[in-house]
């Protein structure tokens, strides 16, 4: 009996849960996932990252629209690992989500927002 209810199990082994999300960033332009994050500093301060954007579109017109637009700081960085990042003060979720699908950047369906 007990044999037969292990069986029923899926997966005993170890899971990395952010293994999905590297393997999309690192696969972005054929996926096309773009990925919106939130990540806790010190306090209440956070900042807002962006990654898996098309990389043949010109992302500082695109950051200074934002800056502009929703009053806020920001930088692009290159990680060896996950490729162009958007930084930007702030939890700009909401925000980052509307800008990239009214300016027909982004597909919603391809748009994940994760965080808190």
């Amino acid at each position: 009996f007990f044999s037969s209810c292990m069986n029923d199990f899926v997966n005993f082994q170890a899971r990395d849960p952010f293994a999905d999300d590297i393997a999309d960033a690192q696969g972005g332009k054929a996926a096309g996932n773009v990925h919106i994050r939130v990540q806790q500093r010190n306090g209440r301060k956070c900042i807002t990252t962006v990654q898996g954007l098309n990389q043949e579109l010109d992302l500082k017109l695109i950051l200074k629209e934002i800056k502009k637009n929703f009053c806020c700081n920001g930088s692009i960085v290159t990680d060896p690992e996950m490729g162009i990042i958007i930084q930007l003060q702030g939890d700009q979720r909401d925000n980052i989500s509307k800008f990239l699908i009214s300016e027909s950047l982004c597909d919603k369906e391809k748009l994940k927002i994760h965080g808190f």
